[in-house]
């Protein structure tokens, strides 16, 4: 047996002390009351910019970082908002919504912290949140319910916001209804004169949620017409939009709505490859309008669709804050319209 011998134990390195608000307010040459004024940027106290610079410039040297939950005592509430990670795969669209609403909550002070439930969901996935005592809750998807919401908001959450198709009692809804999507879709492909739309419908797990109102939407544009519908399970892999592809023209379809621009342009691919011509034998249309699909041949038409912007909705959150005894508000923020290119 090969031993390993002891390492004699190292003593570790005296560590410095950690700086405070009065050892800024020493370096500064102001008082510990002016430090925390600028430091939290406080707006009712006029301090001049050269003391501002001064103090800013004492805590880089020091290092000083203000303490979180001190701010939090002295306000009676933490500044921390809460965004549970969404359960189901979001695309660009999605992620440069969110990061435009972290930027946002951020300018008006507020910490933004990204919460991974994996495995929990609904109520329980809120006991978890409500653990690391967030100021307000930004829930995205479905699950949430009026349980959870008491209980986010006996843990001092003065605000929970949910975007999805449906509101919870107690809390802020943004309803963001896929329905129209499918339904400005629909509407274009009739306009074109296609009959025989087939509709994408993503097998990736949790896209049920805005997949099927979007097939909805669809159905609702064809009512009372002679044109039909047809879904199209797909999963997001070249061999099964292959295999799509080669069985496109024993289908007797004439036109693909394909959920989002990614799946559009996957499938668009493919259908060359088969030598099925875009838009003569299968008009195309995506949705999302990302930057991708105007760079494709023929020109992916899409459904433009418009989220809120991340400052409107980083103010509804600091107004919710600041009245938390307000009535929840409701808002419709899901605009869609159909930016009708080549493919179709």
């Amino acid at each position: 047996m090969v031993q390993i011998p002891k390492q004699p134990a190292q003593q570790s390195p005296a560590q410095r002390p950690v700086p405070t608000s009065a050892d800024v307010a020493r370096l500064a040459g102001v008082s510990r009351a002016t430090v925390s004024y600028v430091l939290n940027n406080t707006s009712a106290v006029r301090i001049s910019e050269p003391t501002r610079r001064r103090v800013r410039e004492a805590a880089e040297e020091l290092g000083y970082v203000p303490h979180a939950a001190a701010r939090s005592l002295r306000a009676g509430h933490s500044r921390m908002v809460l965004m549970p990670a969404p359960s189901v795969p979001v695309g660009p669209l999605y992620s440069q919504f969110f990061s435009e609403l972290q930027g946002a909550l951020g300018r008006l002070d507020y910490t933004v912290v990204q919460y991974g439930s994996l495995g929990l969901r609904g109520d329980e996935a809120a006991r978890a949140w409500a653990e690391l005592r967030p100021v307000a809750v930004l829930v995205p998807g479905t699950g949430l319910g009026t349980q959870g919401v008491a209980v986010l908001k006996r843990a001092g959450a003065r605000a929970v916001v949910t975007l999805g198709p449906e509101r919870v009692e107690g809390a802020h809804a943004l309803l963001m209804d896929h329905d129209r999507v499918g339904h400005c879709a629909g509407v274009h492909l009739l306009s074109v004169g296609r009959r025989r739309i087939g509709v994408v419908m993503p097998e990736e797990t949790g896209l049920e949620i805005f997949s099927k109102p979007r097939l909805d939407g669809v159905r609702r544009a064809l009512h009372g017409t002679d044109a039909t519908v047809a879904e199209l399970p797909l999963a997001y892999e070249e061999e099964a939009a292959a295999d799509l592809a080669a069985r496109w023209r024993s289908l007797g379809l004439d036109a693909v709505f394909a959920y989002n621009d990614e799946y559009a342009m996957l499938l668009m691919r493919a259908l060359q490859d088969e030598g099925v011509a875009v838009p003569d034998e299968a008009a195309v249309v995506g949705a999302d309008d990302l930057m991708l699909g105007r760079l494709l041949r023929p020109r992916l038409s899409t459904v433009h669709i418009e989220l809120p912007s991340g400052r409107d909705l980083a103010e509804l959150v600091d107004r919710a804050v600041r009245e938390p005894g307000a009535e929840p508000e409701t808002h419709e923020v899901l605009g869609a319209r159909v930016v009708h290119r080549a493919s179709s």
